[in-house]
This record gives C-alpha cells, structure tokens and sequence, in this order.
C-alpha cells in the first residue's frame, strides 16, 4: 500500500491521520485535509486503498501505512517513512480509537488495557515520535480526537476514563511544547454516524434516531462534521488557540431540552 508518487520532500502542507480507513472520522478528515491542499500520511490497521483513492482522486498525493498506534515499532517506522516522504509533518491527528465494553463491574483486565493502549497509548507513542520533527521546524500542530465521553459520566468507562487522559495530555502537550510554537488541541465530539455503529444498529436500528432527542440541534453528527473542525483548528485561522477542546457534539453537552420539556412535564 505504498504511495505511487516519488519520495520527494512535499511543499504543500503536510497531514498524518491514524484511524483513517472505513470512511469515518479520519477518513473525512484526510478527504477534507486534501481539499485543502494538503498532501496526506493515511494510517490503519485496516485496508486503506479507499481513503488513498478519495485523497488522490482530489489531486493531494497520499502516502498509506499499515501502522498499530499501539506498538511502539511500529509508531516510529511509521513516523520515519512519513518524514523519508514528505519530508515533514505540519499536522497529526490522533483519531485512532475503539469503545471497548462497558460497565466497570463487567469489564475484564484485558478489555482495560486494550482500550487504554489504543485509545491513550497511541496519542502518547505518535505524539512523541512527531514532536521532534515539529520541534526542530519550531512549527506545528497536534490535533487529538477525544469525545464527550471524557467530559461526563456517559458509559464505556474504559473508553470514557481513556478518552478524558487524552483531553489532559492535550493540555500538557500545549503548554510545554507552545513555547516552540506547537500547538495541541482536542476535539470531542458527540454522536458521530460511522461504521462502528454497525453492531449496534443491527440489534436495533432505531438507536441513532432515537438518539436525536437529546441533541439541541436535533441530528446525529457525521464525520465531515469532525473534520471541518480539525481542518481550522489546523488553519491559521487558529493560531492562537491550544491547550483546549473544542465540542463537536450538537449542542450535547450544554445541556438536554428532552430534560427541559421531562422535567416540565410537557
């Protein structure tokens, strides 16, 4: 899955996305990142002959690595051929991430460990292996896909509790790395329609609709919802925001008015 393009340093504006197969999240991200006029390093464990051919179909060159974010050998020889590539990497996003179980009471030592290593592990490895490079560029930015889940008690504690580490580690990357002008930012959205729902809908697949009463604005979130979010927080448009998380949830947490009208009796 090697990029067809030559090995020759990029003069456009370079992005790393983890997680991008499976045309959610990271894969809008990546699409919307080449619209810009980014040239792309697309990451997963899954096929990504699909994100590869939506980036270059937009005239962006795309580099695709089969990387685990949670193998440290991995992160780095991933991150090495990334910068052999393009020569640098002004933005990563760490979007690689799976909701692992579910109550605390039934989830066993190994499906911890694995949501933890997968969900916070792989910002802590690719974060450390791109820094470097940023540090030396005295330039870049650092985008990490947590969610709502991280900001209240909503289920999936192991993904939960993982995904507020993210949101923490976001916050002392931005400020012991600002002085070197990198940035760090969280994105935490809601409710996003993806293929990881697929399990879900299928034992009932009225639950996204059923979802939408507890939104403000009254529908689910989609990928490219996300990725309008990463791209500006990546633009110069942003260059003074770091250090903080921007909510992409529909209104989600600042407040319910399905609790408004229950508790109105209306």
């Amino acid at each position: 899955m090697s990029s067809s393009a030559t090995s020759t340093p990029s003069s456009r504006p370079v992005v790393f996305v983890t997680g991008a197969a499976g045309g959610g999240i990271g894969t809008c991200t990546a699409v919307r990142f080449a619209e810009a006029g980014y040239d792309v390093v697309a990451t997963d464990i899954k096929p990504l002959e699909g994100v590869k051919k939506s980036v270059e179909d937009i005239g962006s060159r795309c580099l695709a690595l089969p990387l685990d974010v949670t193998k440290s050998d991995s992160v780095k020889e991933g991150v090495r051929k990334a910068l052999e590539h393009f020569g640098k990497i002004d933005c990563l996003v760490n979007n690689a991430a799976a909701s692992l179980g579910s109550g605390l009471h039934d989830c066993s030592e190994e499906l911890w460990d694995a949501s933890i290593q997968l969900t916070l592990k792989s910002v802590f490895l690719l974060s450390k292996e791109v820094l470097p490079s940023m540090m030396e560029r005295k330039t870049g930015v650092i985008i990490n896909i947590a969610s709502v889940n991280g900001q209240s008690g909503i289920g999936e504690e192991a993904y939960s509790a993982a995904k507020a580490g993210v949101i923490n580690l976001t916050q002392n990357i931005a400020v012991r790395y600002g002085p070197q002008g990198i940035r760090a930012v969280c994105i935490a959205p809601g409710t996003i329609e993806t293929h990881l729902w697929k399990e879900r809908l299928a034992k009932n697949p009225k639950t996204l609709e059923n979802l939408k009463k507890y939104y403000p604005l009254g529908r689910i979130g989609q990928g490219r919802d996300v990725a309008n979010a990463a791209y500006f927080l990546a633009s110069p448009e942003a260059s003074w925001i770091t250090g903080t998380t921007l909510n992409v949830d529909g209104g989600l947490m600042a407040g319910s008015s399905q609790l408004q009208k229950d508790l109105m009796g209306e």
